[in-house]
């Protein structure tokens, strides 16, 4: 499989190749893979239903998906209305997200899922606990709702309990859950709406984690992080949680993916580095148990065009569209066709 795009979830990755059929691989128990059963895979998979996509999203423990046309599917674990078809039933194949939206782009958390429409408004559905889904209140929801404040975004991401996005001019905007400082208001107070990211900083994209923290980057490929800092996956040699940006010294980057405990970047050329925690091989330098408190080469020699980091793992694609992962394995989700975990870039199987 020559893949145009991957995407990784908590414990499963997903990819489309360049006509837009979708794999999954990885854990399954909630049919997140999509391909009709509940059978955890180690190799990609391809999803079932024939649809062909231009974007996908793995989020915990479910997948969507974005037709050309700008339809959104979605599969998987759906207890909190994650699935956003208006029940609460978990679906094993591709199915529509009710309400009759076009999006443009999807984005998907922990038992819940963001899409952005052409005008730039915000819809999220699902888990709601912590105020994630914008809309002012707590309370679940089974259909899209629109972010409330008005503001016209350009981007989406989300995170485990929160959420964050760009408006034009690079100003970037956070709701949902604070514990460690996560939405960057210089607080560790939630918000169900929209919050400004204190500091003044324009950025040109931004990653939520799928644990506790943010990062962003700025017109000039400088790094910034926030939120919880225990593993080092602020990047900036400490283990001290920061309730607003903070940079992370000695590199200009293209791109940054946020993992669970672990975040990388690309620099110029496609050359990777990743820090945080590195128990099951996630830095991906050749060993195990050793935290990185300040980015790291990652071995290897790869030159990657893309990053997507999960839980306690990371993929990578190169501008030939061949697929890398490395981290933990327990479930497949590295896609070697084993459940061994590899601390270095580790092809997927074709």
């Amino acid at each position: 499989i020559a893949f145009a795009s991957l995407t990784a979830g908590f414990s499963h990755t997903c990819g489309l190749d360049a006509g837009g059929a979708a794999y999954c691989w990885g854990l399954n128990s909630s049919g997140e893979l999509g391909d009709l059963t509940t059978t955890s895979r180690s190799a990609p998979t391809p999803v079932a239903g024939g649809l062909l996509f231009s974007s996908l999203t793995a989020g915990q423990p479910q997948t969507c998906g974005l037709t050309a046309a700008g339809v959104a599917y979605c599969w998987g674990n759906n207890s909190s209305g994650q699935l956003g078809d208006s029940t609460t039933t978990p679906r094993l194949t591709p199915t529509p997200v009710k309400g009759g939206l076009v999006f443009t782009s999807l984005t998907g958390g922990q038992f819940y899922n963001c899409g952005l429409t052409a005008a730039g408004a915000a819809y999220c559905w699902g888990l709601n606990g912590n105020g994630q889904l914008g809309d002012s209140t707590t309370n679940n929801h089974i259909t899209p709702m629109l972010v409330k404040g008005g503001l016209v975004f350009s981007s989406l991401t989300a995170g485990d309990v929160s959420t964050c996005g760009l408006i034009a001019g690079g100003a970037a905007y956070c709701w949902g859950a604070n514990f460690y400082g996560e939405l960057g208001d210089g607080t560790t107070t939630a918000h169900t709406k929209p919050m400004p990211v204190t500091g003044g900083l324009a950025f040109t994209s931004l990653s939520a984690s799928k644990d506790l923290s943010t990062c962003g980057l700025t017109t000039g490929g400088a790094a910034y992080c926030w939120g919880y800092n225990a593993h080092g996956e602020l990047g900036d040699g400490t283990t001290t949680s920061h309730s607003s940006p903070t940079p992370v010294p000695g590199l200009v980057f293209t791109s940054l993916t946020v993992g669970f405990t672990d975040n990388c970047g690309l620099t110029a050329g496609g050359v990777a580095y990743c820090w945080g925690q590195n128990f099951y091989g996630e830095v991906g330098d050749g060993t195990t148990a050793t935290q990185r408190n300040n980015p790291t080469l990652v071995s290897g020699g790869v030159a990657f065009a893309k990053l997507t980091a999960g839980s306690y793992y990371t993929c990578g694609l190169t501008a030939a569209s061949v697929a890398y992962c490395w981290g933990s394995n327990g479930d497949g989700e590295l896609g070697d066709g084993t459940i061994t975990d590899r601390s270095v870039p580790t092809l997927v199987i074709p």
